[in-house]
């Protein structure tokens, strides 16, 4: 068996959980290779709903083995908190695992992240404030670190020490902020060690000899495409790589290792923060898609800007993740309009854009070209099979397949695992 790729097509917020939650049955490990705690993933199950941020979401399955891998930054504090709340709920954690490779998000992290975003103004990325963008620039200039650097106090104070030397500097000089104790990090996190100890694993191992057994694995990512930080709006993106091939590296796989990578695809589009969005609307039809699709982050709470489907997107993120399939979310949020849109291009200075433009400029001041469809006025939630949605709904999603040049596999008509349509391969 090999792995299977879950990955938003869009900026996030596309429904992943959702998707993970209808594939777990079919898999015995689910892995999150990417990304802190600045997402999360809202998962419904019968009456239980779940909001989770680090932990996979595998962890609502007592058969899959949840894995946190070396991609991921890790907040410690945020972890054991999730942990204890999960176990509050009657779930069991006793599975997960947690690559010793993945790197610890520190308190001078945090600090950072608020005071820059303070210092840049209107110029502000709109970050979650979590310490993500500190903690991969330090694994970038490789003075990060790690979550195995908890298991020897000694190294992990040598490190601590000098980093915290420009860290301190940096918050005191430039910043004006009051410089950090290296000995209360230390007894902080030494605490932190011994909770964890019993989850840290081979992650890298685990995930091979599971695939070598049989065994099909799950990666799932956060954030989506446009937010990867190769690949999507830069600089209003995250810090990691939520693409398929950053869940190779993050998780530890190989190429041939993957039998489907899924685009997680909103029937709209969404995202939180700043940076550029041609389909975005406001007024009437933003408050109703807003209001009806619950659009508010699921770890920032922070409100989603909305806008109309867009297929430059769609064609965007097939070819950069390799999509064998879509996954299109929240259907029925689009019921009651009379008329549904679709953004085929942009345009900009008399040029027509049918795929992502090459320059950032373009993308900032670009007009979407739009296609009007009638839109349907049946409640659509309790559908079960995509035959029997109106004809103007199934329309849409044909067209969307059409636009985006990659088969709708499944189509989602509310928040429940049974509101899933499934259509033939």
């Amino acid at each position: 068996m090999g792995a299977i790729i879950v990955v938003g097509t869009q900026w996030g917020d596309e429904g992943k959980g959702k998707a993970t939650d209808l594939l777990a049955d079919d898999v015995g490990y689910v892995v999150r290779y990417q990304g802190g705690n600045n997402a999360g993933h809202t998962i419904i199950v019968g009456d239980r709903t779940l909001k989770l941020h680090l932990v996979p979401s595998g962890v609502m399955y007592p058969a899959v083995t949840p894995v946190i891998a070396d991609g991921v930054v890790l907040d410690p504090g945020v972890l054991l908190e999730e942990l204890d709340e999960l176990v509050a709920q009657g779930l069991d954690v006793s599975k997960l695992a947690i690559s010793g490779n993945a790197h610890l998000i520190m308190p001078y992290h945090r600090e950072l992240d608020r005071v820059t975003e303070r210092y840049l103004g209107k110029q502000k990325l709109g970050t979650t404030k979590r310490g993500i963008g500190p903690a991969y620039a330090d694994k970038a200039a490789r003075v990060g670190l790690r979550v195995q650097d908890l298991y020897d106090m000694k190294i992990f104070r040598q490190k601590l020490d000098t980093v915290l030397k420009e860290k301190n500097a940096v918050l005191s000089r430039v910043y004006n902020r009051m410089p950090m104790s290296a000995a209360e990090i230390e007894t902080e996190y030494a605490v932190y060690a011994e909770r964890l100890r019993p989850y840290i694993a081979d992650t890298v191992s685990l995930l091979h000899d599971a695939m070598d057994g049989g065994e099909r694995v799950l990666l799932e990512g956060a954030q989506g495409t446009l937010l990867d930080l190769d690949h999507g709006t830069y600089p209003f993106v995250t810090s990691s790589n939520p693409v398929a091939g950053g869940a190779l590296t993050g998780a530890g796989v190989g190429p041939n290792d993957i039998e489907q990578v899924i685009g997680i695809t909103k029937a709209y589009v969404t995202r939180v923060g700043s940076g550029p969005f041609p389909t975005e609307l406001d007024g009437e039809i933003a408050e109703r898609i807003t209001d009806r699709g619950a659009e508010y982050g699921t770890t920032t709470g922070r409100r989603r800007r909305v806008g109309w489907f867009d297929a430059v997107l769609a064609r965007y993120a097939a070819r950069v993740n390799g999509l064998t399939e879509h996954f299109l979310t929240k259907l029925d949020v689009l019921s009651q309009f009379e008329t549904v849109r679709l953004c085929r291009a942009y345009r900009y200075q008399g040029e027509e854009y049918e795929h992502f433009p090459p320059h950032q400029s373009i993308i900032h001041h670009a007009e979407p070209v739009y296609e009007d469809l009638p839109g349907w006025h049946e409640d659509i939630s309790g559908v079960t099979e995509f035959s029997d949605l109106p004809k103007e709904a199934q329309a849409f999603v044909e067209r969307i397949e059409e636009l985006g040049g990659v088969p709708v596999r499944w189509v989602s008509v509310g928040p429940a695992r049974s509101q899933t349509l499934e259509r033939g391969r």
